[in-house]
């Protein structure tokens, strides 16, 4: 059967599957439904009964909505004007889309029908043909319906005038339900578009144009790891991989090469095996009107094909029209994150199903021009390209497979000498073989790789970073940031503060595949004495259904990311060539300024990996670490000098000064004892602010001196380990203290925290942390940064910080009753969201940098944990 747009065929009018009590009406699950009938045919009923509230669009809502009164009838070209619009931006965004209005009339019909056009779905038309004795009836039930019964005959005869027509007018599907019973009884199935195999996550091994190179075809497979099956004859007749990968041919199968019924024979029986997917090509469409006897040039190959095929079986020549006549457009697969068509694909037609679309899809999009050669100048698609999909495609023969903008053209001209190639997804490698020999001379001369001379550079090579790509189109609007998490919303006023951050003051943007989020505090402790305290976190964590944490020493340093290169060869591939790694601030900054000190640090760091054998052990030549660097001073040695230092000093010598003279104004015979004992607590606080940030200061020399703490292996080659745990992690982080004297272990303790003793034991563990001098810790789901609970993503983390350290961040004196009551109300919801936003992101790079993805991809996220880091919250938080 004829498939003109690669998803559902049209049915005609009143065609549907008989069901047990009813039909079946099978609906596309993304599309326009218009439900047809007269007033009082029991539209509103229907669509209420088989739609959810939020997929129906009805004037009478409409009607109401711009002038508070469904019934009136003057304001209906602005009700019909707001439900074109809605039903334009839900299709747009690719929503089911139900429109509960009469409809019985072309004209009303004809705009609905152009916006679903103009957005690639499908139209599918339900008719509620009620007799008109009903629809009188229950008009006249209705208080709210003063229009006489003249008004429902005219609906009528407007009905019965264009019910006949409704296929011609654009629907692909007409359901016509005749009278009250059929109606009620019948029952709806929301189908999926037959492009749509999401649901299938590969692995894939995509093959480029074959053109009849079954020899050639053989033998990829066959170093991919394919089986083949062969019949009695020792023809190919399938092949199957042991480890249940699936190829995916993009088309072009037959024509110019010497065995088109072999190719055909073997991936026929793949898809039928469900072993393979197959999208059609051009050639297969021209063949498919050659084998219908339909008017075709035969050129470009197509006589071999059909002099072969006359050599075959009525009977195959059959099932190879079937099959070729079948072929869907494009298939969407690996929850959208692949895309697979012939000639490629734009974003917005990813899923879509028109005639537009699957044109697209065989033939591309030509400028209109031809060359030297008469061949048609196709447009550069993909320089253009910004989805967030893989789109791999043929179609247009070059001599070596390049990336652009998370696009790839995999046909490498094998039939003209040159390669058969195919890409293994997700790995994103590359496997090809070589043609056995020249079996067709193409009409453009087909370099081989070694001659193919340099390829003008893209206007925009995916490597290239663009404002757009962060900003958006407009400037002045949200930026929305899709992650597997759900979506990150950024404001526009902050994207531009992180843009002069990140185009300033960042390390070179190839470094950056992530940035650290931000850390959420516990909820404040219910006791009065201190602001936080670990039983407040682990309420958190078990109120959102995590039983299992850990809790880690916090130490006092500065939060640094450490990209890690084995070689340069590693870094010059994935990386900045020239270089061996980067250690940046959590906001993307160079954390030294001096290049001697940071290359130090790198190397020790890279000899200790190297000496625990993890290069070997997680398959990779780069790791990035997220940690801490000690000491605090070493990044904020400013800070401390000129804010807390400088705090001190003047407490110092103030308040003694202070207390001299009270205490001359108390030998007087004055009562300054209430004044005098806050002067005290005040030198006390003092004092104790000043050993708070002391500690966390000692001098360094160069890289003398900095220790390095280590909590997560963010990314190697190729995959993120955000899946792991926190103890494997931890386990990483001890193996490399005990070959390089820079990592410092962080103690930690593994917590059941629906266990009270358990957490009686690490509420005591903390307050010997900060009584020692710590900082305090944090408390994280043992199960790792993926972690979920009730409400989705858990947060990441939850710092208690002992009430010493608390000076620094909320003063001396902030533990004096009245103060410390005013503190308790620090609006900590928001830092939590912050929080939790940022993590979001932070896991979308690394995701995306793991796939193999474009950097300006790799950067969205990265960009906005930046952007989120400019929002007015409290950083004492």
């Amino acid at each position: 059967m004829t498939v003109p747009d690669g998803s559902t065929p049209a049915r005609g009018p009143g065609e549907g599957a008989p069901a047990a009590g009813g039909r079946v009406l099978t609906i596309p699950e993304s599309g326009l439904v218009v439900l047809v009938g007269v007033s009082g045919s029991g539209k509103s009923t229907f669509a209420a009964r088989h739609f959810r509230p939020t997929q129906v669009v009805g004037s009478d809502f409409c009607r109401g909505l711009v002038s508070d009164d469904e019934n009136d009838q003057s304001a209906s070209a602005d009700a019909f004007e707001l439900l074109h619009h809605i039903v334009d931006t839900r299709l747009r965004r690719g929503l089911l889309t139900v429109v509960d209005a009469t409809n019985v009339r072309q004209q009303t019909r004809a705009p609905l029908l152009r916006i679903a056009k103009r957005h690639d779905v499908l139209s599918t038309a339900v008719v509620l043909d009620v007799p008109e004795r009903v629809a009188r009836d229950r008009n006249r039930a209705r208080s709210d319906r003063d229009f006489g019964d003249h008004v429902i005959s005219r609906q009528r005869r407007d009905l019965r005038r264009g019910l006949g027509r409704l296929d011609k007018e654009g629907f692909r599907r007409v359901h016509v339900l005749r009278g009250p019973e059929e109606i009620d009884a019948v029952s709806v199935e929301l189908e999926k578009a037959w492009n749509d195999r999401r649901h299938l996550t590969g692995p894939f091994d995509i093959v480029g144009d074959v053109h009849g190179c079954r020899a050639e075809l053989e033998e990829l497979l066959a170093g991919l790891g394919y089986l083949v099956d062969r019949d009695a004859h020792g023809r190919a007749v399938g092949a199957r991989h042991p480890q249940g990968r699936t190829a995916v041919f993009v088309g072009d199968l037959v024509d110019r090469g010497p065995d088109t019924p072999g190719v055909l024979r073997l991936v026929m029986g793949m898809v039928a095996a469900g072993t393979a997917l197959c999208v059609p090509g051009n050639h297969e469409n021209k063949l498919v009107r050659a084998l219908r006897g339909r008017k075709v040039t035969v050129a470009h190959g197509l006589a071999e094909s059909l002099a072969q095929l006359d050599a075959e079986p009525e009977e195959f020549r059959a099932v190879v029209l079937e099959f070729c006549d079948g072929l869907v457009s494009h298939y969407v697969l690996d929850g959208g994150r692949l895309v697979v068509a012939h000639a490629g694909l734009k974003e917005e037609y990813h899923g879509r199903s028109s005639g537009r679309v699957r044109s697209f899809a065989l033939y591309g999009e030509t400028t209109g021009e031809t060359d030297e050669y008469g061949l048609p100048v196709r447009h550069p698609w993909a320089r253009d390209y910004r989805g967030a999909a893989t789109v791999v495609y043929g179609h247009v023969p070059t001599p070596e497979p390049e990336w652009v903008n998370n696009t790839i053209c995999i046909d490498t001209g094998c039939v003209f000498g040159g390669r058969l190639t195919a890409l293994r997804y997700p790995e994103r490698e590359l496997a090809q073989v070589k043609a056995h020999r020249v079996w067709y001379r193409p009409a453009r001369p087909f370099p081989s790789a070694a001659e193919a001379a340099p390829a003008a550079p893209p206007e925009r090579d995916s490597g290239v970073l663009d404002v757009r790509d962060v900003l958006g189109e407009d400037p002045e609007q949200d930026v929305r940031v899709e992650t597997a998490h759900g979506p990150v919303s950024v404001r526009a006023p902050n994207t531009l503060a992180a843009l002069e951050v990140m185009s300033r003051f960042a390390v070179d943007p190839r470094w950056l595949l992530y940035l650290p989020p931000t850390m959420a505090p516990a909820p404040t402790s219910a006791d009065p004495a201190v602001l936080e305290r670990p039983a407040e976190a682990f309420a958190h964590y078990l109120g959102d259904g995590v039983e299992r944490v850990i809790c880690q020493e916090k130490h006092m340093g500065s939060r640094a990311v450490a990209v890690v290169c084995r070689d340069t060869a590693a870094a010059e591939r994935r990386f900045v060539p020239g270089t061996l790694g980067t250690i940046h601030t959590r906001t993307g900054r160079p954390f030294f300024t001096d290049p001697v000190v940071e290359s130090a640090v790198l190397a020790e760091l890279r000899d200790g990996i190297e000496a625990a054998g993890l290069w070997t052990e997680l398959d990779t030549d780069w790791i990035a670490l997220d940690g801490e660097l000690l000491p605090w001073s070493a990044k904020a040695a400013g800070l401390i000098r000129e804010q807390y230092a400088a705090v001190g000093a003047a407490g110092r010598a103030a308040l003694p000064a202070v207390a001299g003279v009270l205490d001359a104004v108390a030998a007087r015979g004055l009562d300054v004892a209430e004044l005098s004992g806050k002067v005290a607590r005040r030198a006390a606080g003092i004092e104790a602010f000043s050993a708070v940030y002391r500690r966390y200061t000692w001098p360094v020399e160069g890289a003398a001196g900095l220790r390095y703490a280590p909590f997560a292996v963010l990314a190697g080659e190729g995959r993120s380990f955000a899946d792991r745990d926190h103890l494997w992690h931890m386990g990483i982080a001890e193996r490399l203290a005990d070959h390089t004297p820079r990592v410092l272990t962080t103690r930690y303790l593994v917590v059941d925290v629906t266990d009270p003793a358990a957490v009686d034991a690490a509420g005591a563990w903390w307050r010997e942390l900060v009584t020692g001098g710590g900082e305090g810790m944090v408390v994280k789901p043992l199960a790792g940064a993926l972690a979920r609970g009730r409400r989705g993503l858990a947060q990441p983390g939850l710092k208690v910080r002992g009430p010493e350290y608390l000076r620094i961040i909320y003063g001396p004196d902030y533990l004096e009753p009245d103060r410390i009551e005013r503190l308790r109300d620090r609006s900590l919801g928001r830092k939590s969201g912050l929080a939790l936003r940022e993590h979001k992101l932070g896991l979308e790079s690394l995701a995306r940098h793991a796939r193999g993805e474009p950097l300006w991809r790799v950067h969205q996220p990265v960009f906005g944990v930046l952007a989120l880091e400019s929002e007015p919250v409290d950083p004492r938080l």
